[in-house]
Order: structure tokens, then sequence, then C-alpha cells
């Protein structure tokens, strides 16, 4: 994992529901923890592209759901700012779901775009990406 170049601004709460934008089996899932989130005190944490999320499969294939799954957040609706000044902003929130903490996506088929930043920091993710803006 390598560090972000832009500002983002976090777009997704705890207890997000988000749509998967892969072929790992799940297809909502629930944020429920933000990794390396630091907020005041009694303040829940928030998530923005790039980050690695702890969520739960919500729907999905029968032996996917009600399992816990890292995730990384490569999509989302409220806009952000790059350091050259563009604003970018999606139709959609996103996640990739992944097998392990170092950032291999367990599925073998990203849909749509994907963030610079999310594929600048999670190189796995940046290979199987189409699309990314």
């Amino acid at each position: 994992m390598k560090a972000l170049k832009a500002r983002i601004t976090k777009g997704l709460t705890m207890g997000s529901r988000v749509a998967t934008c892969d072929n790992s089996g799940a297809k909502v899932i629930k944020i429920y923890s933000v990794k390396r989130a630091k907020t005041v005190k009694g303040r829940l944490a928030s998530a923005g592209i790039g980050d690695l999320v702890f969520a739960s499969v919500k729907k999905g294939i029968p032996g996917m759901k009600k399992q816990r799954v890292l995730a990384i957040i490569v999509r989302q609706r409220k806009e952000y700012r790059r350091p050259d000044g563009m604003r970018i902003k999606f139709e959609d929130n996103a996640v990739v779901v992944l097998k392990d903490d170092k950032g291999n996506p367990k599925g073998t088929i990203l849909k749509g775009p994907i963030a610079k930043e999310a594929a600048d920091r999670w190189p796995g993710i940046g290979k199987l990406a189409s699309i990314i803006v």
C-alpha cells in the first residue's frame, strides 16, 4: 500500500451499505470498521477512495452471506479534489472485496471505472481494472 497523493474527502460512514463491483460473490456489503482511521473520541469513522474497510456481506451468493470481509473503496459519490485542481465524483459508491490484507482482490473481473488513487495505492486492483479515471 502506497501513500495517497490527494486529500480524499471521506464519503462513506460506518454502517453504509455499498455495492461491490467485482465477481467475488458478494453483491452488497455493510461497512462496520475502517482500518487506520483516526477520529475524535465518540465520532464514527468514515472512509474515502483507497481506504481499507472491514465489512459484512448483506446480499450475495448463499456461501458469502453473513461473512466478514476486507474491502477497498474504489468509487464514491462525494466529490474530492486532486492536487491539480480537478474535482472528481462518480455515479455510485463501489468496493472491491479482498482475499487478504495485502490488497489481492477475490474476484477476477472489475466492472466499471476505478479511481486513479485506488489503483495507484493498491497495485493488485490496478492490474485488473479495465478503466482508470
